[in-house]
């Protein structure tokens, strides 16, 4: 059905069965393993990192340590070597869970979710009738006794949970949603902010503890030859090299440890801190500093909301393929550009497609749906790629309606019926086909 994924390196199995969650994603995240390890869209500087904490580690093992091995009583320095190895599988594999593994991610909505009975009431009372409703931009929570605003995310088409975010990097709605961090090329969330600080940490007395044992080396140096401690720094460039590196790289990890370490006290996230929203009001999360701790470190990681190797079932496809019954507005109607998630504009569930976007299906419809985002020009909530023909099929009178999972290879001979259709003097359609027929006319 479906031809060989671009993200994990895995095809859609054999014949007859459905894609796995992984292979149509529709969030920006790349896949390996078949959909075992998930990372972000900037996974590529991960290897940058790993990079910055192997290549002095292993300078350090061969010109620092190597020495130090016979210059400790009871073969002490072999230890100095060990600890070093150690410490860095371990600081890498903490890098690994960070960044290959679910933040956190709220599971898209196929549909929009159904307005309730008070919002029906509030779109009544403001003179929209109850086939052109309108969700609210926000609901209030409880979280704590006090009340919390959460917002509609038009493109994962749900309201986010208390502390969840939309990441405009992956594409996706992350729980307890802290920051995107470049360094590990995924998102840090729920369910790896624990490891995120571990690694930060880590990497933190890392620096410190080649920082200290090369200036160990020089003094030993100096010791042995009698000579000044500048003599003794020039008998060892490596040191010289290694001391600059950490001395510069502590400040960094250092104090991202220190801030992260308030932040936790606090029951802070980097995302919450940034927009001073506990400045004048409580913090609702805040349940006291030793209570904060044990919230990230003594408590279990969630499961994950995603199974991201589970096969796709058809029902999902039909449900993600079809119209919300009744004339659904985004609660982002009308409002600026600039506040709308990855720039996307949005419009009517039942608004009829201008011309132009049309035209620019027809001629385009084949490259849209091998897009890595399966995104359709100008439209808000997201559309997946799934459904991409049936939305189609749809707006020319529901003549073909079949699944989403249809082959691909069809595209052209769906296109063909498609203008056909439109030629018949459908309701709306009519205008479009004589932008059709002008269209053709050029080429």
């Amino acid at each position: 059905m479906y031809g060989p994924s671009s993200r994990g390196g895995g095809g859609a199995g054999a014949a007859g069965e459905q894609p796995r969650v992984y292979q149509v994603w529709r969030g920006s995240n790349e896949f390996f393993l078949q959909g075992r390890f998930i990372f972000g869209p900037d996974v590529r500087s991960l290897f940058l990192t790993i990079f910055l904490i192997l290549a002095p580690m292993v300078v350090f093992c061969i010109f620092v340590a190597r020495h130090l091995i016979n210059d400790f009583p009871d073969h002490g320095g072999i230890s100095v070597m060990v600890i070093a190895i150690v410490f860095t599988i371990y600081d890498l594999t903490l890098l690994l869970l960070t960044s290959g593994r679910d933040p956190g991610i709220v599971p898209r909505n196929s549909h929009p979710p159904e307005p309730e009975a008070t919002d029906m009431n509030n779109d009544t009372a403001n003179g929209q009738t109850p086939q052109q409703l309108r969700l609210p931009r926000t609901r209030d929570v409880f979280v704590n006794g006090v009340i919390v605003k959460v917002k509609y995310c038009d493109t994962c088409m749900l309201y986010r949970p208390p502390r969840c975010s939309h990441c405009s990097i992956c594409n996706n709605c992350v729980e307890h949603f802290d920051h995107h961090c470049p360094w590990v090329g995924q998102c840090i969330g729920l369910r790896n902010y624990r490891f995120f600080y571990m690694f930060v940490f880590s990497t933190t007395l890392l620096c410190l503890y080649v920082f200290g044992f090369c200036w160990v080396y020089i003094i030993k140096i100096r010791d042995a030859e009698h000579s000044s401690i500048w003599k003794a720094m020039l008998k060892t460039p490596a040191s010289i090299v290694l001391i600059i590196y950490c001395f510069i790289c502590v400040w960094f990890v250092g104090g991202l440890s220190v801030f992260h370490c308030y932040l936790m006290s606090t029951n802070q996230t980097t995302y919450e801190n940034f927009r001073y929203r506990y400045d004048r009001r409580a913090n609702p999360y805040n349940r006291g500093v030793v209570n904060n701790f044990m919230e990230i470190f003594c408590t279990a990681v969630p499961p994950s909301k995603n199974n991201f190797r589970a096969r796709v079932p058809v029902e999902q496809g039909l449900q993600q393929s079809r119209a919300p019954a009744r004339g659904f507005m985004s609660p982002n109607m009308g409002k600026p550009v600039g506040e709308f998630e990855l720039g996307r504009k949005p419009i009517s569930w039942d608004e009829p497609r201008s011309a132009a976007d049309v035209r620019d299906l027809e001629v385009g419809l084949g490259g849209l749906l091998d897009e890595k985002e399966g995104r359709i020009a100008h439209a808000s909530p997201d559309l997946s790629r799934e459904a991409l023909p049936e939305l189609v099929e749809g707006r020319v009178g529901m003549h073909s309606r079949r699944s989403s999972w249809g082959h691909r290879s069809g595209t052209s001979e769906s296109m063909d019926s498609i203008a056909v259709q439109m030629g018949t003097g459908e309701s709306h359609w009519g205008s479009i086909s004589s932008v059709h027929g002008t269209t053709s006319g050029t080429h």
